[in-house]
């Protein structure tokens, strides 16, 4: 399977795990909920799925990497212990806490998230003596005599030993105990979670012409060369931290995170081509609509790899637009339910002031902050429910700001000047919308003139499709040219299905 089925899996195995009965119990009992091994090359985002998994799923994780573990930090320090039994004093060795055991009770302490994922990678690379101990945890979840609380599911990861020189191959009997998921590298599902993020459309571009140099790991005459996933992803962020500063790229920094000659070479000429174009073609102007006639001609008579650059380019300059607006709708949702909330204070409240309004905004905004810092704590936020969540709480600062002035006023008026806060950041979005809605269509109908009949169209409405926040702008705000192309490629792969099945007809 691709990482993207992977994390599909994960995410419904975490949900039944921690799925309770009537009487408060686990549906699975703990002793029945096997340790998921995820089995596969480095670099294709094992440890990544992981953080979505546990933001998804709204349970904390912890993370620990098994190779840097000794048999002591693992188990615990001994020490001697004063016991009596049947009268008799005697003392016997026993185990301080593990630190990863522990590393789980210091994330529920701090977070208040008693549920949880304890991520173990590179399981099958620990030392000879702590082995055994590993075998006992796969089965019992124990290390020592300490148990893993309750309610955290164990997800653990390892590399295949053609990768590895340190791996050591589980038995059957410790794969007996684990429910095993081999995973492959797969670009187009890579390729989705790279739009979500936002990653340098110089790399997915490039990908998408050379799909075959995403993941790669040989041994030549000059030694190990290799490219990962992770590697691209690294890259990508470099890329745009360079940009910012004005600085330039070269083959020598490509090839720091591309580990292949060949590859980072070819990647770095592609990449001053697409700063190239990026120069040569007025993105704005394009996605403004005034894209002129020498334009719309260089671009169609362009070669093939430069067409897609350029495509690639626009849609990444839109789909930024689209991710920052639908936070912003997200956001706007939360105010949505504050403002219905501070609404439903006042009617309850007769005599309720500016004062006691601001309050109740305060402890809205303190109580934001303190689930934020417990959702990082668990390690189960995601940037993009950061930045939503910082939104909402500069809007109640802010709020704030402006109610209290308002001293002993009647909480009825001091309501109208949130109400014309929560109005401006309706406008705001609005302004915003609109302008994403004609940056689509000045897209489209640059798409149509410069490439018509060629396949940029489809690829266009693909991109459009596939991710997240493309999609949701689309069904929420509405986009015309979307939804006229989407009709006749739909209508147009209608007539190729009964071409095909009239022709199967006549053999």
């Amino acid at each position: 399977m691709n990482i993207r089925q992977a994390k599909a899996y994960i995410t419904d195995t975490v949900r039944l795990y921690l799925k309770k009965d009537a009487d408060g119990e686990y549906v699975i009992p703990v002793v029945r909920q096997r340790p998921i091994f995820l089995l596969g090359a480095p670099g294709i985002g094992k440890t990544a799925i992981m953080e979505q998994v546990a933001q998804e799923t709204g349970v904390a994780l912890v993370s620990y990497s098994m190779t840097h573990h000794t048999r002591q930090s693992a188990l615990g320090l001994p020490f001697i212990s004063h016991r009596v039994y049947g009268g008799q004093e005697t003392e016997i060795s026993e185990y301080t806490m593990s630190e990863i055991i522990a590393s789980i009770y210091d994330v529920m302490e701090e977070s208040g998230i008693r549920e949880g994922i304890l991520f173990l990678d590179e399981i099958n690379c620990v030392s000879e003596t702590l082995a055994p101990s590993i075998l006992q945890f796969l089965q019992y979840k124990t290390f020592g005599k300490h148990r893993v609380p309750g309610g955290w599911v164990i997800v653990t990861a390892g590399n295949p030993p053609e990768y590895n020189k340190s791996v050591r191959e589980f038995d059957v009997v410790t794969m007996d105990r684990l429910r095993v998921l081999e995973v492959e590298e797969d670009y187009e599902a890579w390729k989705v979670y790279a739009k979500e993020r936002g990653l340098h459309d110089a790399v997915t571009g490039f990908l998408d012409l050379k799909k075959e140099y995403f993941y790669r790991i040989e041994t030549t005459v000059g030694g190990r060369s290799y490219v990962t996933a992770r590697g691209w992803e690294d890259l990508s962020v470099i890329l745009k931290l360079y940009e910012q500063e004005g600085l330039a790229a070269d083959q020598t920094l490509v090839g720091q995170y591309l580990r292949n000659p060949q590859i980072a070479k070819e990647f770095s000429a592609y990449y001053d081509l697409y700063r190239k174009y990026k120069q040569e073609y007025p993105i704005e102007e394009i996605l403004a609509g005034r894209a002129g006639k020498p334009t719309v001609e260089k671009a169609a008579a362009a070669p093939f790899d430069e067409r897609l650059s350029l495509l690639g380019m626009l849609i990444d300059k839109v789909q930024v637009a689209i991710r920052q607006a639908m936070e912003r709708a997200d956001s706007l949702s939360d105010l949505s339910v504050l403002l219905k909330g501070a609404k439903a204070f006042l009617d309850r409240t007769a005599a309720a002031e500016a004062a006691d309004l601001a309050g109740l905004l305060e402890k809205q905004e303190e109580g934001r902050r303190k689930l934020l810092e417990s959702k990082e704590k668990a390690n189960t936020l995601s940037a993009s429910e950061k930045r939503r969540q910082k939104e909402v709480l500069r809007f109640l600062a802010k709020a704030q700001e402006r109610l209290r002035p308002c001293g002993r006023e009647s909480g009825e008026a001091t309501f109208a000047l949130l109400k014309e806060e929560y109005d401006v950041f309706v406008k705001k979005l609005r302004e915003e919308t609109e302008g994403i809605k004609a940056q689509l269509h000045g897209l489209f109908v640059f798409t149509e003139q410069a490439f018509s009949g060629g396949n940029e169209l489809l690829i266009l409405m693909t991109e459009l499709t596939v991710n997240e926040n493309s999609a949701r702008f689309i069904g929420m705000f509405g986009c015309s040219d979307y939804q006229k192309h989407n009709e006749e490629l739909l209508l147009s792969e209608r007539q190729e299905i009964l071409r095909r099945q009239i022709a199967d007809l006549t053999q």
